[in-house]
């Protein structure tokens, strides 16, 4: 357990940064307001997510995507935890990456459970191409999740 401390607490900052942007965005931008930071290239942009990471079943009316979400995400969480401790403490790039979407599936999860929606605000965009606006929680499943396929599939290999 010892071992797994300062991945916790990793989590445990990532999870503060993501809580505090998203306040942040909420008191100080106004629903589907801007603030282009680069213009032609990168706004804050304040909208609401009810789906799951960028904007994915956002379209669906209802109850039952956020109770379907909310029950996927706890039970992925589970899994993640449980195969983070069964990961030796000597993969720490393994154990680093499990963190991430740990970090990131709390902080969407935290969202889901006390706004009712996802807090999303990072919109990148280049001439008339935009990605999906997302959050720092997106970021880490992303992040993490990318960094999950080079473990398994390119670091095995070579």
């Amino acid at each position: 357990m010892k071992r797994s401390t300062p991945y916790f607490l990793f989590v445990g900052v990532l999870l503060v940064l993501d809580q505090v942007s998203k306040s942040w965005v909420a008191a100080k931008i106004g629903l589907y307001d801007t603030i282009r930071v680069i213009p032609g290239f990168f706004n804050l942009t304040h909208v609401r997510n009810k789906g799951a990471i960028f904007g994915v079943f956002n379209h669906l009316r209802g109850n039952t995507v956020a109770l379907l979400l909310t029950v996927l995400s706890i039970v992925a969480f589970v899994l993640i935890l449980v195969y983070f401790f069964k990961t030796p403490p000597e993969q720490k790039l393994a154990r680093f990456t499990l963190a991430l979407v740990m970090a990131g599936a709390l902080g969407n999860q935290i969202d889901r459970i006390f706004r009712g929606t996802v807090i999303d605000f990072l919109e990148f965009h280049f001439k008339r191409f935009y990605w999906p606006t997302f959050n720092l929680a997106d970021s880490c499943v992303s992040i993490g999740a990318v960094l999950l396929i080079y473990i398994f599939f390119v670091r095995r290999t070579a």
